[in-house]
């Protein structure tokens, strides 16, 4: 895969852009993994893939996965946690947001120093753990429809 040389030092990388890259790998990831369940039908797509990406999903998700993370791993998480984006989300709380941009941070500096397998790993732990979190709909409420 071609990844854009950004710094020979990942610490001299700014959290946000980390969390930016991780947005964009993890929602590949994630769609990816939706498709399983069901393709041909968009919404349903549409649905599935909300379980893993949005804020409050991936905010349980790194709760989660905390105590599986390296000692290097948790400064990354804890640098994109601790940022200062411009941003916030309109149907998460101001914490998720953060904890969900922490865990974004983590994903991007996995993808950008090449460690595939780990971050492959982290990616598929996050997935049974969300397919583990009762199902929301697009809204941020929860899904009653049984129409994941």
């Amino acid at each position: 895969m071609i990844k854009p040389f950004i710094a020979s030092d990942l610490r001299e990388v700014s959290p946000l852009v980390l969390a930016y890259i991780g947005d964009a790998v993890y929602e590949v990831y994630a769609r990816c993994h939706a498709s399983i369940y069901g393709a041909g039908n968009n919404n349903k797509l549409h649905k599935r893939t909300i379980r893993y990406v949005s804020a409050e999903s991936q905010a349980e998700i790194s709760r989660q996965l905390m105590d599986e993370l390296t000692e290097t791993e948790t400064d990354y998480f804890r640098r994109g946690k601790n940022s200062n984006p411009h941003a916030s989300s309109k149907n998460a709380s101001h914490a998720d947001y953060m904890y969900a941009t922490g865990f974004e941070a983590l994903i991007g500096y996995l993808f950008m120093d090449n460690q595939e397998s780990r971050m492959e790993y982290l990616i598929q732990r996050s997935f049974e753990i969300a397919d583990g979190i009762k199902p929301i709909n697009v809204n941020g409420f929860e899904d009653s429809t049984g129409d994941e």
